[in-house]
């Protein structure tokens, strides 16, 4: 056995108990390491090994006073992470960054991707003792998908046909067409399962399967949690309390884990990366995945339905500068789709929406337009929104576009500026799969369509493409119909993706966690106080 492969074999089993810390640094000692580095490895082993216990302190830089405990209507950082404390989906994205049963036991196609069968685990009970059914997932379903809803999940649950329930404990869904990547879909963190009672769920009622209770909650403010002492899951949720905390100032989130007033912050801008990095009690943590800021244009709102202008304005952002200065390296330009080399299916060969002021001052004329163009913005968008628009103004300017920057309050932004102001920031995580991310903000069926693209050809065609790649089961032709999808996205559709941008937190080193850290989040997947723990 190599030296490497028996030192982590060893390593497992002073975790779990089966040798003592002596017995490791003797092992490690034969291998030919030094002492101070063998016991720098238990130490690190010891480490890596979940205890209970403690009080966790988590800041991140999203929330409004406008936000709800209803997970049909979250839609930052602060209320997702209210949703995953106390609820569970029937699947997850793990920290690998695979798709695994949460509450369901397991999940299997019918004859066609168009039946799908969820076997739900026995034994688990909501917050308040009751136990969870099958009739509790399909009325959570029907929550979302009902003709009055305003889940911004709707768009992904119209395409349920019909439900049933096979006994206790298995739900089986008929889907209007075969849908390969609907188990993703119900990973949603809006679809977490809520209890019912003759069939209709209280969403707002704070009660969930998760692995913690809700004690307080003040939207956009803060909220608190005890641990569920009942909670299924194994070797999760280690804290015995945990305290949320909205604080949209980026520098006073900064300061708050630098002086230990909390132990967890997310929505680090970059920078403050290299200071930080220099404190000797912190640690930064960067994950790369599909997070990327846009500025959605809505095609609803004059001058936006003019196709020429939007062109226009594409070509009118040095995206690389955006990278350089506002990420400072940490991350890359986007190209006018909300997908990456991350995602199945991109296509590398897209062309390239780069800095071109000729040709953006060609569009402008064409498009007739004349006079001020205004883009709110506000940091809470994301950490340098407001900056970010003002080079995008000064980009235009050598076009020949005159853009207007509104500075917009950081309080109420969500509900007040995005996705009603016609030209704005915004920031999305992006999802694992190109069907979900088109189901959450492009299909004219969706609640968070922040684009209003829903009224040209291009969009009509687009819908039509998403529905036959989402049933395609050949993948060559799958990824000819994802092609045609992004080509029409990029160029009629109202987003301008201006940049992917890398995670990126700071946390107190007496916080550990599993080797993998998820990226289809940020922060550990949303999901740091279920999955890290106090060494």
């Amino acid at each position: 056995m190599k030296k490497d492969s028996y030192l982590k074999l060893q390593a497992q089993r002073l975790t779990t108990g089966q040798i003592n810390r002596r017995r490791f640094i003797m092992s490690a000692l034969a291998t030919g390491v030094t002492l101070p580095t063998a016991m720098s490895l238990a130490g690190r082993a010891q480490a890596m090994t979940p205890k209970m216990g403690g009080v966790f302190r988590m800041a991140v830089g999203h929330g409004s006073t406008t936000d709800s405990i209803d997970p049909a209507t979250a839609e930052n950082d602060f209320s997702t992470h209210v949703v995953y404390s106390r609820g569970n989906n029937l699947t997850e994205v793990n920290k690998s960054g695979e798709l695994v049963g949460e509450l369901a036991e397991s999940f299997e196609p019918g004859d066609t991707a168009a039946t799908w069968i969820f076997n739900l685990r026995p034994g688990v009970e909501f917050h308040n003792g009751k136990s969870l059914t099958a009739d509790d997932v399909i009325a959570t379903m029907n929550y979302h998908r009902s003709d009055d809803s305003k889940s911004a999940a709707k768009g992904l649950v119209t395409q349920i046909s019909s439900m049933r329930a096979d006994g206790a404990n298995r739900v089986i869904f008929e889907l209007e067409s075969a849908n390969a990547d609907f188990p993703y879909i119900v990973s949603d963190y809006h679809l977490i399962i809520l209890p019912s009672e003759n069939g209709v769920v209280d969403a707002l009622s704070g009660i969930g399967t998760g692995g913690y209770i809700v004690e307080n909650y003040e939207p956009g403010v803060r909220a608190t949690f005890n641990r569920n002492p009942n909670y299924w899951k194994d070797g999760a949720a280690h804290f015995d309390r945990y305290e949320l905390l909205s604080i949209l100032d980026a520098t006073a989130r900064q300061n708050a884990v630098m002086n230990g007033d909390v132990d967890f912050a997310g929505d680090i801008p970059p920078n403050t990366v290299a200071l930080m990095s220099r404190v000797p009690t912190i640690d930064i943590l960067k994950t790369t995945g599909t997070q990327h800021y846009t500025f959605p244009m809505r095609l609803n709102v004059e001058p936006f339905d003019n196709y020429d202008l939007r062109m226009a304005l594409k070509y009118s952002l040095k995206r690389q500068e955006l990278v350089d200065k506002i990420l400072l390296g940490h991350g890359e330009a986007g190209n006018d789709v909300p997908v990456n080399a991350s995602m199945p299916f991109f296509n590398p060969d897209l062309p390239v929406h780069e800095f071109n002021p000729e040709l953006a001052a060609e569009h402008y004329k064409k498009s007739g337009h004349s006079g001020p163009i205004q883009l709110s913005a506000s940091d809470a968008a994301f950490a340098g929104a407001v900056d970010a628009a003002q080079l995008i103004s000064a980009s235009a300017k050598e076009a020949g576009i005159d853009i207007e920057v509104v500075r917009e309050p950081s309080d109420g932004y969500w509900s007040n500026v995005w996705n009603k102001k016609g030209w704005c920031a915004c920031y999305w995580s992006g999802r694992p799969t190109q069907d979900w991310m088109y189901s959450s903000a492009y299909t004219n069926d969706t609640e968070w369509n922040d684009t209003a693209w829903s009224s040209t050809e291009a969009s009509a065609r687009f819908n039509e493409l998403v529905v036959q790649a989402r049933a395609e089961t050949d993948q060559a032709a799958r990824r000819t119909q994802y092609n045609e999808a992004q080509t029409l996205l990029q160029n009629d559709g109202g987003a301008i993706v201006a940049m992917f941008a890398s995670y990126l937190a700071a946390h107190n080193k007496t916080l550990a966690h599993d080797e993998d850290v998820a990226a289809n989040w940020a922060n550990d997947g949303n999901k740091v106080q279920e999955r890290w723990w106090f060494a």
